[in-house]
């Protein structure tokens, strides 16, 4: 009884940190090619040092990304608002 117990934590607590971690990676990729893209719009493609200068917008939106919160902190997040869920594949093949 407790075995079945223990392994069934330990199959969720498992599962969480796989759900999270996966959802999170791809949660931080989708993040790094918005930030990539909109730093992309300002970008200057002049090769000389001396028209290089500041940009404030691409600064902001610097700061925006800065500011959100970490991907795996937003995975754990839209998993209590119940928005992502685990689908055990292997039990399902097996009925």
């Amino acid at each position: 009884m407790k075995y079945t117990l223990i392994k069934n934590l330990l199959f969720l607590t498992h599962t969480f940190i796989v759900l999270v971690f996966f959802y999170g990676s791809e949660t931080a990729s989708e993040i790094k090619k918005e930030l990539h893209d909109k730093h992309d719009e300002f970008a200057t493609h002049n090769d000389s040092l001396e028209e290089i200068f500041e940009n404030k917008e691409q600064i902001e939106v610097s700061r925006f990304y800065e500011k959100l919160p970490k991907p795996y902190a937003i995975a754990v997040q839209e998993w209590l608002d119940d928005k992502i869920y685990f689908r055990d594949t292997d039990s399902e093949s097996e009925q």
